[in-house]
């Protein structure tokens, strides 16, 4: 029986190193999608006050409201963006 070459082998500190660096990637890839829901909510409208709205107080806490819609729609599947930012991220580390 021949022995196996260990010179290839995958370390678990390796493993450990590259599941951080994939989790870290996809955190950011889900933040950027949220942020840039929560910009389109505001170029939509959402969370603008009206006539007889709650005034400067709301104004103030409104793009909280939308960063907060924003991550549960992110976390719920969201558009598919954080996907795609993702396998980007992961082509250009591969890459490197």
């Amino acid at each position: 029986m021949k022995d196996i070459p260990s010179g290839g082998a995958i370390r678990p500190a390796q493993v450990r190193a590259g599941i951080s660096a994939s989790l870290s990637a996809r955190e950011a890839a889900q933040k950027l999608e949220a942020t840039f829901l929560a910009e389109m909510l505001k170029s939509a409208g959402f969370g603008k006050s009206s006539e007889f709205a709650g005034g400067i107080g709301e104004e103030q806490f409104a793009s909280f409201q939308r960063q907060a819609l924003a991550d549960e729609i992110v976390k719920s599947g969201g558009l598919g963006l954080a996907e795609t930012f993702y396998q980007s991220m992961m082509e250009i580390s591969n890459d490197a």
